[in-house]
């Protein structure tokens, strides 16, 4: 029995890729760089089943030309990249990797929070650079705290909540956004005393806001002028769910400012970062390159997610992490 076709759009860890080429017959994007549309129409033609990234363009355009395509097996939590309501009307199964990459993102979150709180990025450059000429200053590169402060979490999921334990540990007031009525605002409000307030309330009252929230057109530029305006002079911003969801543009005039003390921003608008972007500029702010799952383990185990998924779904069974149910 021939072995069924698969593309895989970047080099992924060994523990998933190991199975995924015993399996199947592979073919692997072999750049850094991602590929085209026009390159993954190429490699992917007779495939039936394919990994992809968030950096990958998966809309009609493309699907209508992989005809054998059954599974797209997204290596990541967040699918938007993905034309999903037309890959179910097409019978092509979407899954993803949830849930593995919730305590990783908030311990990144946690990193960017303290980092742009403290400045830290700020005072290893002063080091670095030779600036440190006396051995204490009072005044030298002064922070903000964050024990006992107020922190916004917009967004309540698995990784809004993993966010609000850590924020319990040192004992922050937490506020809290969430989509829709969640059976789970008791619980939240009981374990970790939190409270759930509507965006302006929250955007107001925040020393420290942080964003976990899907890319979606009612969250596009969610956070824009008019909120940025709302929150506390010197009050501190923290992106780790989807670039757009922020207006960069209205974001760098409120760190120009001062309006806001700082941010820490993990995703971007466009990404790379354009390296001609005035946020580069800036010293109050915190630039990562979208590392949010960026551990050892998280990454080999979304990949063995990936192996699974693919797997399951192309022998004809409903695959573990399935995102469109409604196409079986």
């Amino acid at each position: 029995m021939l072995k069924k076709r698969v593309f895989v759009t970047r080099k992924i860890p060994s523990e998933g890729l190991d199975i995924i080429n015993q399996e199947f017959h592979t073919s692997v994007w072999p750049d850094e760089f991602p590929p085209s549309k026009e390159e993954i129409v190429d490699m992917a033609t007779d495939c039936e089943g394919m990994v992809t990234l968030l950096s990958d363009p998966i809309g009609a355009d493309v699907i209508d030309q992989l005809p054998n395509l059954k599974v797209i097996a997204q290596y990541a939590v967040g699918y938007d990249n993905i034309d999903v309501k037309y890959a179910t009307q097409k019978g092509i199964i979407v899954t993803n990797t949830p849930g593995v990459l919730t305590e990783t993102t908030a311990d990144l979150t946690w990193a960017l929070i303290m980092s742009a709180s403290r400045r830290i990025v700020e005072a290893d450059r002063y080091v670095r650079e030779g600036h440190w000429k006396v051995a204490w200053g009072p005044e030298l590169l002064l922070g903000s705290d964050v024990f006992g402060a107020t922190i916004g979490i917009v967004g309540m999921g698995r990784i809004g909540r993993a966010v609000a334990r850590r924020a319990a540990g040192f004992n922050m007031k937490i506020l809290y956004t969430a989509r829709s009525v969640q059976d789970r605002d008791s619980e939240v409000a009981e374990q970790l005393g939190a409270q759930r307030v509507d965006l302006n309330t929250l955007l107001k009252a925040s020393e420290i806001v942080t964003l976990h929230v899907p890319l979606t057109s009612d969250t596009t530029h969610l956070i824009g002028k008019s909120e940025l305006a709302m929150m506390k002079p010197g009050s501190i911003l923290i992106n780790t769910s989807r670039g757009p969801v922020v207006d960069e543009d209205a974001l760098y005039q409120a760190l120009l400012t001062k309006q806001l003390g700082a941010a820490g921003l993990d995703v971007f608008t466009e990404e790379p970062i354009r390296l001609d972007s005035p946020l580069l500029q800036l010293a109050n702010v915190v630039l990562a390159p979208h590392i949010g799952s960026a551990s050892t383990r998280t990454r080999s185990t979304m990949a063995k997610m990936c192996a699974e998924n693919l797997h399951v779904a192309l022998s004809g069974a409903k695959p573990p992490n399935i995102v469109n149910p409604e196409v079986l």
